[in-house]
Formats: structure tokens, sequence, C-alpha cells
């Protein structure tokens, strides 16, 4: 199913399976080629015209982290969701009634989010910009930091380890799902030299539409 919207950019919604759970209800961008800034929102982000779809994709490592978070277990933690797109883990962390807070720097997540939590028959999710650079003095503490598909570029590495020191209780746990990026290396040095031992492990497991899949699942405690 397609449709336009009139601000400029081209939308879908699909079905987006969850191991262990009803499927979720996605409006996503048609395609990688959409960009709509007129503005200067996402470029006052630091978003270039070539990453501005990214975040409004369903990404693999996206419905990793969503399948992992139907069946992890909590009590009463807080969590925040980095980097999160269309909040595929947030929006089935939402439905388990966990306090989750879903985080992204670009312009159009939350309106995004917005649709995906009604298309889904949900409440308003809790949102704060989460930009790595830069101060996010609204943004406050958390148990558990969750992230899928977040080491693309070569300066994350270091932003990404520096934000989660600034928004990481005292014994908070960091669960990244990568899909093998080459910046994995530097993100566990930069991890490793604020406090934190890393757990490794492979996923090899296909999607849900039996597409391959290769990564890792970082899990990151405080020594």
């Amino acid at each position: 199913m397609t449709d336009s919207i009139a601000l400029g950019y081209s939308v879908k919604q699909t079905e987006v399976a969850v191991e262990g759970g009803d499927s979720l209800q996605i409006r996503s961008l048609l395609n990688n080629q959409q960009f709509f800034d007129p503005w200067g929102l996402a470029s006052a982000q630091g978003i270039s015209s070539a990453t501005w779809p990214l975040f409004g994709l369903v990404w693999p490592s996206a419905q990793k982290m969503a399948d992992l978070m139907q069946t992890w277990q909590f009590q009463n933690q807080r969590v925040l969701e980095i980097g999160c797109g269309l909040g595929l883990a947030s929006l089935v962390l939402h439905r388990r009634d966990i306090d989750i807070t879903a985080s992204d720097c670009h312009p159009l997540t939350q309106t995004f989010l917005q649709k995906n939590t009604q298309l889904n028959h949900l409440l308003d999710m809790k949102y704060q910009t989460g930009h790595w650079a830069r101060s996010n003095l609204d943004l406050g503490k958390f148990d558990l930091i969750i992230g899928s598909d977040v080491l693309y570029e070569r300066d994350q590495p270091g932003q990404l380890a520096a934000f989660i020191g600034r928004h990481a209780n005292m014994h908070c746990t960091v669960l990244i799902v990568d899909p093998n990026r080459s910046n994995r290396s530097a993100f566990m040095q930069s991890m490793k030299a604020i406090g934190y031992i890393c757990h490794e492990s492979q996923i090899v497991a296909p999607l849900h539409d039996m597409s391959p899949y290769r990564g890792r699942l970082l899990h990151f405690q405080i020594h």
C-alpha cells in the first residue's frame, strides 16, 4: 500500500512481523530517494540530503531489536531507544507498557512515530530529541539504552559512547544490534573507556521474510 504526503515526500504502509508478538503496521518512506527539508531543519541537525531518508526506512537490524524487545524481561526499568528512526523496538515496548522514551535527531521522527502509534491503536509514546554530539538537557537518565544499526558513520562511535555516558544510570545496560559495521570495534573501545564491558553474540537467523541477516548483539554492562 502506497500513498503520498502533500508535503513533498511519498510513504507506504507495511506490516512488519515481530517474533512472539503481533505484527506492527508501519508507515515508512516509500524508498531511500526521498528528501524534503525546505526550512533547513534537518540541515541544522547535521543531516545531509543523502542521509535524510535513513530515519524513515524499515532496517533489518531494527527488526531484530524489535524481536528481542518482545521477549526481554523488565523490572521497572526506564528505557531509551537511541537513533530510533521509525521506532519499531519502541513500539513493541510501548505495547508491553514498558517505560520507553524514543529519541532521534531527525525533525520528522516524532511525526512518523505518532502516526505509527495510531496505526497500531496505541496511545502516544514519550519522545525526546537526542542529538549525540550536543547537549540534551531534557532527556534524563535511563536504566536500559537500546539501539539498532547506529554505527554507520566514522565519527559515531565516540559521540555515541559519550552520549550514553551522559544519559546512563549507575547500573545501566546497553544493547546494540549491529549488522557487522566496520565502526563496531571503535565503539566497543569507546565504551570500554567509560567503564563498560561487552558481551558479544552473533545473530545469524534470517528475517521473517527469510531474507538473510548477519550481525551481532552487543550487550554492555558497567564493570
